[in-house]
């Protein structure tokens, strides 16, 4: 009997420590806005291009300045138009090749893992996946229907109502990596 005791022991450890080592957070992204900040953290394991992409341009400072260009209420807010800085080209805001950082990353990495339920993000594209770059959205609600057609790369983790306070034009002041 304490033979079955200990090999159930050890089967449960193993089971949580493999179950801890899924769950480990990858490098966590701040976006301060002018309506408060949030954070998000990264599934670098699942979607390994597309986390290397955008912490290269978080790093680059490429969405500081950047507005809001798209807010639906429940449904999504996004960012990720260099062109959003001018207020001038707000007809354009979220169109075109021009409305991106014009280095696509190339691979689509959607998982069955991570879907979209409240405060995921991901990776908005102009119709194929593999063509995602710079724009980012973060889901207002459960959305199921955009499961399998948009790379899920993180989850807010912190300041989950600044998303859902977000409007057309609001400015993200800065991203960074928290260290």
């Amino acid at each position: 009997m304490n033979r079955v005791a200990r090999a159930l022991a050890l089967l449960f450890f193993c089971a949580n420590a493999g179950a801890a080592r899924a769950q480990v957070a990858g490098p966590i992204i701040v976006v301060e806005t002018s309506k408060g900040a949030f954070a998000f953290e990264t599934y670098p394991e699942d979607a390994p291009k597309t986390v290397a992409h955008i912490l290269d341009l978080v790093k680059q400072g490429f969405y500081d300045g950047q507005r809001i260009h798209r807010a639906a209420p429940g449904f999504v807010v996004q960012w990720g138009d260099p062109r959003s800085k001018d207020i001038a080209q707000e007809s354009e805001w979220g169109l075109g090749s021009a409305a991106s950082s014009g280095k696509p990353i190339g691979v689509a990495e959607m998982t069955r893992k991570h879907t979209h339920t409240a405060g995921a993000v991901a990776m908005a594209h102009p119709g194929l996946p593999s063509q995602a770059d710079s724009q980012i959205y973060v889901t207002l609600g459960n959305r199921p229907e955009l499961n399998f057609k948009y790379t899920v790369f993180g989850h807010v983790i912190e300041g989950a109502d600044v998303p859902s306070r977000l409007e057309r034009g609001d400015v993200i002041r800065r991203m960074f990596l928290r260290e």
